[in-house]
């Protein structure tokens, strides 16, 4: 391996080598919160040099890799993209955790190192281009969650760990299963191999995909990516793990799991399975999960008591709306840019990055005081903790899609990719969900603000979690009202995958 090859991997070896470092540091510092700033700090290392290698781009849409990993590794726009956003959520789910570990005092060196090695795997997912690499990828992002998700030691989290490490084996073993079909129909676990050797297939038979054991392929590898990003059907695990494991860990799971998944179902999606015939038979696919996954997660969070599992069920239906861009193929149309469902789709997840941290933020801080998440004991909230309220209202009404939040930007961009590629239909279905969100994220709203309290004590929050729905809030309200910057970024990140693809 050359210095060019390991500069290639500086973010993710920088940041499995800062996880490291903590591990080390533990062992020689009784104050537990310099970890935290060691952690935070850190992290400018691996931004750093993943905006270095953004600079190093110049206008290509890729870097050049002539050398062990050439045929495994891309370092492209659009990975640097989800590097940034995975980075950025370990920065902000460290500074809303800082208070909450004190429930597991003596592990909070370990709460970081496993935090950060699965951002390593995720990080990962996002740049492989061998079908091989993803998987070992995303395993490095799973077991460490496996393990997070049981960190509070009690019955609920126990629960939360076993299910989600069983239901994620079970989801890794269809995935490879999928992967193992493509390989033995292509002989190649190179995307764009995979890509050259189904074009004969795809264009001269009729059959779904050119081919029945490619069509099981493709299927198996869509049930193992759905689990990634709690798409339906196979969202089962989602509310139970979320409900059980530590707040800020549902938080991660929220934000980065969805956006690795998400990311490394673009890369092989439109990669190896790009040409005309493949894409309008696989959007349809997404195009009915993403159906299914809004109504199925809308309808479910109307009955939901927890505000942890009604953010699950909200994730659920978010993943639905994504998939909407995920399924807007421009050549189903005939016409319109290639690149745009692609890019909704990057928008979308900044966007819901930056709300649902921002509502996990304030959930966070409300629960630490009150020891609960039940809905019903955030009456009367606003008087209680009126700028945690505001925050926790602030990222609902993001959630829900209104303006001038960047909800509301990701909604219009994500709908309009569609009516582009023709799904009037998943639009409607869409636009329809949102009304009865509306509802469920409201009656929050309405509870806080116009409730009696139970208590007028008031709860205060630590200057780390204030910082947190500062940096979170004020990405929604910028975001929203002047979103120019970010939709030029993931153009060009959008134009990377389909250059490279």
């Amino acid at each position: 391996m050359t210095m060019h090859d390991i500069y290639l991997l500086s973010p993710e070896l920088s940041l499995a080598g800062l996880a490291t470092l903590v591990l080390l540091v533990d062992l020689i510092v009784k104050r537990k919160s310099y970890l935290f700033v060691l952690t935070i700090v850190g992290l400018a290392v691996p931004l750093g040099f993943t905006l270095a290698l953004l600079g190093s781009l110049d206008g290509a849409s890729m870097m050049e890799n002539e050398g062990v990993l050439r045929d495994t590794l891309v370092v492209d726009k659009f990975g640097l993209f989800f590097k940034l956003l995975l980075i950025s959520a370990v920065a902000i789910v460290s500074l809303l955790s800082i208070d909450y570990v004190k429930r597991f005092e003596q592990f909070q060196s370990e709460f970081l190192v496993l935090l950060m090695y699965s951002a390593t795997g995720m990080m990962l997912m996002a740049s492989t281009k061998e079908l091989i690499t993803i998987y070992i990828a995303l395993e490095l992002s799973a077991l460490p969650v496996a393990a997070l998700a049981a960190f509070m030691r009690d019955g609920r989290s126990a629960e939360s760990g076993l299910k989600f490490l069983i239901l994620s084996g079970i989801s890794s073993a269809l995935l490879l299963y999928g992967m193992v079909l493509v390989f033995g129909l292509t002989g190649s676990t190179q995307l764009d191999d995979i890509a050259e050797r189904i074009a004969t297939l795809a264009i001269y038979t009729d059959q779904p995909f050119g081919s029945y054991a490619l069509l099981m392929g493709v299927v198996l590898m869509v049930a193992g990516f759905g689990f990634k990003i709690t798409a339906f059907p196979f969202q089962m695990w989602a509310p139970d793990v979320y409900e059980g494991a530590p707040t800020p860990v549902t938080a991660f799971l929220s934000v980065a799991s969805k956006a690795a998944g998400f990311a490394v179902i673009l890369r092989v999606f439109y990669s190896a399975f790009g040409i005309e015939e493949l894409s309008i038979e696989w959007s349809a696919i997404f195009a009915v999960l993403a159906a299914l996954s809004m109504t199925i997660g809308n309808l479910v969070a109307i009955a939901q008591r927890s505000m942890k599992r009604l953010l699950a069920y909200s994730t659920i239906a978010h993943a639905g709306y994504i998939m909407v861009g995920l399924a807007a193929v421009s050549t189903r149309a005939g016409s319109g840019d290639s690149s745009l469902g692609i890019s909704a789709v990057l928008f979308y997840l900044s966007g819901y990055a930056a709300m649902n941290l921002a509502v996990f933020s304030a959930v966070i801080a409300i629960s630490n005081r009150i020891n609960s998440d039940a809905i019903s004991d955030f009456a009367g909230m606003a008087r209680r903790a009126p700028y945690l309220s505001a925050v926790l209202a602030f990222g609902i009404v993001s959630l829900t899609g209104i303006p001038p939040t960047v909800g509301f930007i990701a909604k219009v961009y994500v709908f309009g990719a569609a009516v582009d590629a023709g799904l009037e239909w998943l639009v409607i279905i869409g636009v329809l969900n949102s009304v009865i969100a509306a509802y469920y994220y409201l009656r929050v709203i309405k509870l806080m603000y116009l409730s009696e309290p139970p208590s007028t004590d008031s709860i205060e929050s630590g200057i780390p979690l204030r910082l947190a729905m500062l940096v979170t809030s004020a990405g929604v309200l910028l975001f929203g009202l002047y979103p120019t910057g970010l939709l030029n970024f993931v153009k060009s990140a959008a134009q990377a995958l389909l250059s490279t693809s």
